[in-house]
């Protein structure tokens, strides 16, 4: 039985760089602009995420973009490190 040889391969941890001219950044026409859709906040999906996610009416409205002005947010205690 005839044995097949095999072609030994590089093992580099980083790929091989490719050699050429640097891309030139490509220019976007001024008329093309990115069109943004409407999401509607009230929509049966969206209020089934936001009644998993939030836990009272307060915390809905403020992940909906609704919260209080100059509201001060928790902050985490922190712990003592042991020596």
């Amino acid at each position: 039985m005839p044995t097949k040889s095999r072609k030994s391969r590089s093992r580099s941890s980083k790929p091989a760089k490719k050699t050429g001219s640097p891309k030139t950044p490509k220019k976007r026409s001024s008329s093309a602009k990115p069109t943004k859709t409407e999401v509607d906040i009230l929509s049966p999906a969206a209020m089934e995420n936001v009644y998993y996610i939030s836990h009272n009416a307060a915390q809905c409205l403020d992940f909906r973009g609704f919260g209080w002005p100059n509201s001060k947010k928790k902050k985490r205690a922190r712990r003592k490190k042991k020596k």
